[in-house]
């Protein structure tokens, strides 16, 4: 095999130093956590009568309910192992992160750490009890209730979008560093 070109290293989106990364991480972990919980709250607050509220001429509706599973109510039964996902989830965004260099990184798991955060403190402290509390969902699109899309809140929102993210990132040879590989493969490789 040979080299048509070799790959090499573009700076693409790459902050000074770990520590500025790391900070913009946190600030939009935090700044999803503190959304998340804050709408959950009106959420309760407004919708805790049973009543459901249609917007955008019925393409989202506002309908309260607390879920004991994940998308789709799966797992219903298993509530207990969604927190221990979290953490894991969290603690090894954090470990990895320490030599992020990159803010399109940051960003994206800032946004996956703040939606499974915020969806933690429900499973910590919401009925029933700790490690299995529901969480509070409200959002649900083209029908009341969940009926033709999982109905979900702001945190499962956030982990959406920074997944999304985290493979176009990937996708596009964008490294935690900062860097863009680019150039073409060797010969002979898909």
């Amino acid at each position: 095999m040979t080299l048509q070109e070799t790959p090499s290293a573009r700076p693409m989106g790459r902050v000074r130093n770990a520590r500025t990364a790391y900070l913009v991480l946190l600030g939009v972990a935090a700044v999803l956590v503190g959304l998340d919980q804050w709408t959950k709250h009106l959420a309760i607050e407004g919708l805790g009568d049973g009543s459901v509220v249609r917007i955008l001429g019925g393409l989202v509706y506002l309908d309260l309910t607390f879920n004991p599973g994940a998308a789709f109510s799966i797992g219903t039964g298993l509530t207990w192992i969604f927190p221990i996902v979290a953490i894991v989830i969290s603690v090894g965004i954090l470990w990895s992160a320490r030599q992020l260099r990159s803010w399109p990184w940051a960003a994206a798991l800032g946004l996956i750490m703040g939606g499974a955060v915020g969806n933690l403190i429900d499973r910590l402290f919401r009925e029933p009890g700790p490690m299995r509390g529901h969480v509070v969902d409200f959002i649900s699109v083209f029908a009341p209730g969940g009926e033709k899309f999982p109905i979900f809140n702001v945190a499962d929102s956030a982990l959406t979008i920074g997944v999304v993210l985290a493979i176009g990132l990937e996708l596009f040879a964008v490294r935690r560093d900062g860097t863009r590989v680019v150039g073409k493969r060797p010969s002979g490789e898909a």
